[in-house]
């Protein structure tokens, strides 16, 4: 098919239950423009993206045409995250199953994944571009996050599309990969591929040609990409709410020490070789390439991965395998990762999100008490989700799970916290608040912090150590540059323009 038609919206809207969720959106993206989606998370940003797919029933119309005759293109949308199956397609992988050797015979590999879209010709030329080559016989369940997401994208290109929905698709890849991520866009598009990018303004393709600005489920701003405005002065919203209390965060002796610590799988070798101490109060970034070992490490922490009974690992003074329970390690832990996020039961309303961090389990299933209750609705507003409490988790934005997910790992005032990508999915205001919060609870607690992000300015300043891994060699020493300013991403406003 000739790839030079116009897409034509004409009113769509959306209601669900009584809610206006897409508010008479119109617009016209011509052949040869490709667009940036830009807005707050929950703005609707998703929810056009799938209807645009046609997986979302709406009133108004959505029109491809191609000298003002109707075409039908094949329309890609790769969402934002990737349930995973096994083998026989019928049952989702429960968490810890990534961390399991023995589960990963029932994971079919990135090939096996990836042959049932393409040729082995054309899988072994995407595998080179996006550096996987070496992944090509890995179970899916050990692929890093990142790592995952460019499976994802595979996949749907694999299909040959003519438009391109992309949802967050930098999310989790290291700066090298976004880099690579980059130039592929711009070859699609130059290969007259439409491309629609749910994205933030400091990962903008140079193909990208218009942005649409949404809020509140409608489109506030729809210009050519050259009049995209930064405003470099904006301020950052605070929470309005105070902080619920929380009590200081003080352990005698290392929280965690590492002695010649080696994670393999197979003849794969994760973590080589850790020697590592973190001291009560310390904050660390844990840095390194999709697939360096990040999460593994902290699986070993929170007692997510079995292998830590064989190693040298002591966690708050007791050796791993010495007759403490995972229950009691995790009960000192505030741990929140794109992968709890992904396997969180999405039937759980919010609340029981929430109180679940007092028990450590995926969904709520006993009875909360009223101290815990209280607490659940300070975390809540603080939050300012409290209007929410009682819908579905999967009724909100990626970025409003994150914040619930957030609230979950510190309703139980833990020593410490574990976060693997915290701000993934957040949009730019709310990175910037999580950043603050983080930087405020160290401050009047003392809480020590593991913080793993691929981008810098999402780092707290109390953070002053860092482990980086390269292909899981460790790699320890001390913050020695200024904490960087943190720039507005998608500050759209009509001023800017």
């Amino acid at each position: 098919m000739e790839r030079n038609f116009n897409i034509i919206l004409n009113n769509v809207t959306v209601q669900q239950a009584g809610r206006l969720l897409l508010d008479n959106i119109s617009f016209t993206l011509n052949a040869g423009e490709h667009l940036a989606l830009f807005g707050a998370s929950g703005s609707g940003k998703t929810l056009l993206a799938k209807a645009l797919k046609g997986e979302l029933f709406h009133a108004g119309t959505i029109a491809y045409k191609r000298n003002n005759e109707p075409v039908k293109p094949t329309v890609a949308y790769v969402p934002a995250t990737h349930p995973l199956k096994n083998k026989s397609n019928v049952a989702d992988f429960y968490y810890q199953q990534r961390f399991n050797t023995c589960d990963a015979e029932d994971a079919a590999t990135l090939t096996e994944e990836l042959l049932k879209k393409g040729s082995p010709e054309a899988i072994s030329n995407w595998l080179e571009q996006f550096q996987l080559t070496h992944r090509a016989h890995t179970p899916l369940i050990q692929l890093s996050n990142g790592e995952l997401k460019k499976m994802q994208l595979i996949s749907h290109l694999l299909a040959h599309p003519d438009i391109l929905i992309l949802d967050k698709v930098f999310t989790g890849l290291d700066v090298k990969s976004r880099k690579v991520l980059h130039k592929v866009l711009n070859q699609l598009a130059a290969d007259g591929i439409t491309l629609i990018l749910i994205t933030d303004s400091h990962e903008l393709p140079a193909s990208i040609t218009h942005f649409a600005e949404m809020a509140d489920g409608a489109v506030i701003n729809y210009a050519p990409v050259e009049k995209l405005g930064f405003m470099e002065s904006m301020q950052v919203r605070q929470f309005e709410a105070p902080l619920p209390a929380m009590k200081k965060a003080y352990h005698i002796g290392p929280l965690i020490t590492m002695k010649d610590v080696t994670i393999r799988y197979g003849n794969t070798i994760i973590l080589n070789n850790i020697n590592w101490q973190v001291n009560n109060g310390e904050c660390w970034q844990i840095k390194g390439h999709n697939g360096a070992g990040k999460s593994t490490l902290l699986s070993l922490i929170n007692g997510d991965n079995p292998q830590a009974y064989s190693q040298q690992i002591y966690l708050f003074g007791k050796r791993r395998g010495t007759g403490e329970s995972i229950w009691d390690i995790k009960s000192r832990i505030g741990f929140v990762s794109p992968e709890l996020q992904n396997f969180f039961d999405r039937s759980t309303s919010i609340a029981q999100a929430v109180g679940s961090g007092f028990f450590d389990t995926i969904g709520l299933f006993r009875k909360l008490n009223e101290a815990q209750t209280a607490k659940v609705n300070e975390w809540l507003s603080f939050f300012a989700l409290q209007d929410k409490a009682h819908r579905p988790l999967s009724s909100l934005s990626s970025g409003e799970q994150r914040l619930v997910l957030i609230a979950r790992a510190l309703i139980k005032d833990p020593l410490m916290l574990a976060l693997d990508e915290p701000c993934q999915g957040l949009d730019d205001q709310q990175s910037k608040m999580v950043v603050q919060l983080l930087e405020r609870i160290h401050r009047e607690t003392g809480m020590t912090q593991l913080f793993i992000s691929h981008y810098d300015d999402e780092v707290p300043a109390c953070v002053k150590h860092v482990l980086e891994l390269n292909k899981g060699i460790p790699a320890v020493y001390k913050k020695t540059v200024p904490h960087p300013v943190i720039k507005s991403k998608t500050a759209l406003t009509h001023k800017a323009l």
